[in-house]
């Protein structure tokens, strides 16, 4: 399903170039192969593990590389269920920028309670948050949209987990989240410029099959969405995402919210890691599906768990 990469707007020089400008709190993240977990699974796997850092989450390398082509003092507006609001506040306090995020109204209490502690005023709104963001910023000029997925220097500061990877040598297959596609286009692109034989699989949730279905026809479909994984439920996808995944990426599955459960269970226990479901779900979809390779890398993208989710997952922590 792949094109020509000439044909995609996320540069590799743009990849190599934002590892010099993250903070490096957010780079070189733990990646290793854990024999307990492969037991779990069944198979060789090697995490990626990126949620020891002030936000929890992957979304930070995206947005301070996005956010340096801005002019320092920039007002900034996303819409966001949390973990790019978390990355958007902490990459603008950091440059002397504002930063507002448009949320779901009965969104993710941790995650909202700590875009605000970074500095984020959150809008709560009823309906679609993106489209309330391009509203608000309609009617006050001056102010920037950023919108993850459709921004191509999101993805290409997700690209520098790409780098590192192959940097560990001997992987096969890399397994993604897939939300709205920015952490898997900019990983592809950078996988696909230097290794292009190993495999890239994105894991959507089963409850927001939007991208799935998308990627399958090649035309945008919109999904209803019902699924806990609030970190990749995308009920459309960004059309420039698509086309990039369309171009990047060879095979995209769908995990159920039982499954990522599951693994956000497998992981406390094997790694000592409390993920959130989207942070989960490339486990997921090792353990649900039959993937290609000897030697699976999985990146765990984030670990703000739902406060409402804790009994949930920990109740079941102790069962075989």
């Amino acid at each position: 399903m792949q094109a020509n990469l000439a044909d995609v707007d996320i540069d590799p020089a743009r990849i190599a170039e934002a590892a010099k400008v993250i903070d490096p709190l957010f780079l070189d993240t733990p990646q290793f192969v854990d024999e307990q977990l492969c037991a779990a699974l069944g198979r060789r796997v090697l995490v990626k593990v990126e949620t020891l850092n002030p936000i929890r989450s992957f979304k930070a390398r995206g947005a301070q590389w996005l956010l340096a082509g801005y002019p320092a003092g920039a007002e900034v507006v996303c819409a966001s269920s949390g973990n790019f609001g978390q990355a958007v506040a902490y990459a603008a306090g950091r440059r002397g920028m504002t930063a507002e995020v448009f949320t779901p109204a009965n969104g993710n209490q941790g995650k909202l309670a700590r875009m605000r502690s970074l500095g984020a005023v959150v809008h709560q709104v009823e309906g679609n948050p993106r489209e309330a963001a391009r509203e608000y910023v309609r009617e006050r000029p001056g102010r920037i949209f950023i919108e993850d997925g459709r921004e191509p220097a999101v993805a290409e500061g997700a690209g520098t987990i790409g780098m590192e990877l192959l940097a560990a040598g001997g992987i096969d297959t890399v397994v993604v989240p897939v939300g709205d596609g920015s952490l898997i286009t900019g990983v592809a692109r950078w996988i696909k410029e230097h290794a292009p034989r190993m495999t890239v699989v994105g894991a959507c949730a089963a409850g927001a099959p939007g991208m799935a279905r998308s990627f399958g026809s090649g035309q945008p479909e919109a999904a209803e969405v019902d699924t806990f994984a609030d970190g990749i439920n995308v009920r459309a996808p960004i059309p420039e995402s698509l086309t990039r995944m369309r171009a990047l990426v060879d095979e995209v599955v769908l995990v159920e919210d039982e499954a990522m459960l599951a693994a956000i269970r497998t992981a406390a226990q094997t790694l000592g890691l409390l993920l959130e479901p989207a942070g989960a779900a490339s486990l997921a979809a090792i353990a649900e599906h039959d993937l290609p390779g000897g030697t699976i890398a999985a990146v765990l993208s984030g670990a703000n768990l739902n406060p409402d989710l804790f009994e949930r997952v920990l109740g079941g922590a102790g069962r075989s």
